[in-house]
């Protein structure tokens, strides 16, 4: 991607734009970020940035002449006003994943080639899966970058190591960033359906789909629209690349047979399953089992690990250990490089994290748990009778789909924020119901419902922007009221 002395406006000054804005300043273009936001709200990013690039903050410029491109950050809807007029214009608007794509050319893969994106999106479970296949790529020798939408820009772990790079060959060649740098053998990054929104060249090596479960709808006008951006991941994909597909999730099994049909050229698809055996990774008899092929690896029906040995718990943990496991595989890890990640990692902060046990109670942090889908998957997981903490600012979920899982796990149900109305006019006739004013009064009020043997649980099925910052702010309030009762 040719940028230097390109005048280019980023939209969004949040964690991708200031990585979007630093890459693209070092590789000489002429950057200004915009953002709706006044500065003051914006002092935590604005100190982050390269001295060189210029500010328009609180409101977008009016004059876009003379702009070569548009980096969107993932936040930004492309339909609002300024984008809209740019378009128009005939700007070409790309999304930070885009960017990112487009700067990690590689003299290690070929005249232009680049460094291969394993790339993994999904409604639930992307930073569990995509810090399982970075952790197992790194046991089984590979040099990897990890990015995206776990929390840290692609575009800032580019230019880290672009930096590392330059440092370690300075004194034996004069690079620039326009070289090709040899930075790693894969790109790990998790992808969210906002990221899809402004792709075009991105084509990944390895792309997998999790799960979609209704999401994000008050930004999508319908499911369709919204599967659609996820399956945006393959889209430039060919038989060259590969995806990996959950077969037991039917509307992922919606979107393969869709654009099966409708395209004359597709990626190599193989499947995880805890339900039947497929091409991939499947379970059977209370073990994981592979069945792949890639380059190094000729196997059929072989044992990978049993379902026992494998750390983190749940029935979504197990589709995330069997997704990565496939991803890892294909790209050429060994089995027993995957197999002993799986023994090893722990899992993520806020995902079905233990927080700690109080006469004889169990209290579980699941804060990420933004949607209903995810919800679902958190409840399927627990023997024990749940008291649900939930609510906050809705995303159009449809509560009604978690109604059998209430009815069958739920001994009490707190409900907290925006939504806490809503949810009880779906599923309030199905347990004990309460509200309360805020975090700290729904922990008390768990306390107190909570008899030895029961599990609180956090499991919010909604965004957190009406009472936290974002879901990590909540979970680590909740934590800490937890650790806090005595």
């Amino acid at each position: 991607m040719e940028t230097r002395s390109r005048k280019i406006l980023i939209f969004g000054l949040g964690r991708s734009g200031v990585g979007a804005a630093n890459l693209l300043s070092d590789s000489g273009a002429d950057v200004t970020v915009t953002d709706r936001k006044p500065g003051a709200e914006l002092r935590e990013y604005v100190r982050r940035l390269s001295p060189s690039v210029k500010l328009c903050l609180g409101g977008h410029p009016e004059n876009m002449n003379g702009t070569d491109l548009i980096v969107v950050s993932p936040g930004v809807p492309l339909e609002i006003e300024p984008i809209a007029k740019a378009r128009g214009k005939g700007i070409k608007i790309i999304g930070e994943l885009e960017l990112a794509y487009g700067m990690t050319r590689s003299r290690e893969h070929g005249a232009g080639g680049r460094i291969p994106f394993l790339a993994v999106t999904g409604s639930n479970g992307k930073s569990t899966t995509t810090t399982l296949l970075d952790m197992m790529l790194r046991k089984g020798g590979f040099r990897t970058l990890l990015g995206g939408n776990i929390g840290n820009a692609l575009t800032e772990e580019i230019q880290k190591a672009i930096t590392k790079v330059k440092a370690e060959v300075k004194e034996k060649e004069n690079l620039n960033l326009d070289l090709n740098l040899d930075l790693a053998d894969f790109v790990v990054v998790e992808v969210s359906s906002f990221q899809l929104e402004s792709i075009d060249e991105f084509k990944p090596l390895g792309a997998t789909i999790l799960n979609i479960s209704p999401d994000h709808l008050d930004r999508y006008h319908s499911m369709d629209e919204y599967s659609d951006a996820k399956a945006a991941i393959f889209r430039n994909q060919d038989e060259k690349d590969y995806l990996v597909l959950n077969a037991d999730d039917p509307e992922t099994m919606k979107i393969y047979k869709t654009f099966n049909v409708q395209r004359s050229t597709f990626p190599k698809t193989f499947f995880f399953s805890r339900t039947k055996e497929v091409e991939g990774v499947y379970l059977k008899n209370g073990a994981v089992y592979f069945n792949v092929f890639n380059s190094t690896l000729e196997t059929q029906n072989s044992k990978l690990i049993g379902v026992d040995e494998i750390r983190i718990k749940g029935v979504h943990n197990l589709e995330n250990a069997m997704a990565a496991s496939a991803m890892a595989l294909l790209a050429g890890c060994s089995p027993d490089a995957v197999a002993a990640t799986l023994r090893e990692f722990p899992g993520l902060e806020h995902r079905l994290e233990f927080v700690r046990e109080l006469e004889g109670v169990r209290y579980m942090n699941d804060s990420k748990g933004t949607n209903v889908g995810a919800v679902m998957k958190s409840l399927e997981g627990f023997l024990e009778p749940v008291i649900l903490i939930a609510g906050g600012r809705d995303k159009a979920g449809d509560f009604g789909q978690l109604r059998p899982l209430v009815r069958e796990k739920v001994k009490a149900l707190i409900l907290i924020g925006e939504a806490a109305e809503k949810i009880k006019g779906v599923l309030g006739d199905l347990t004990d119901t309460v509200f309360a004013s805020d975090l700290l009064d729904a922990v008390k009020r768990a306390r107190e419902l909570a008899k030895r043997g029961d599990v609180v649980l956090l499991s919010p099925a909604c965004a957190s922007f009406d009472m936290f910052r974002d879901f990590e702010d909540r979970g680590h309030q909740f934590k800490k009221l937890v650790r806090g009762l005595s």
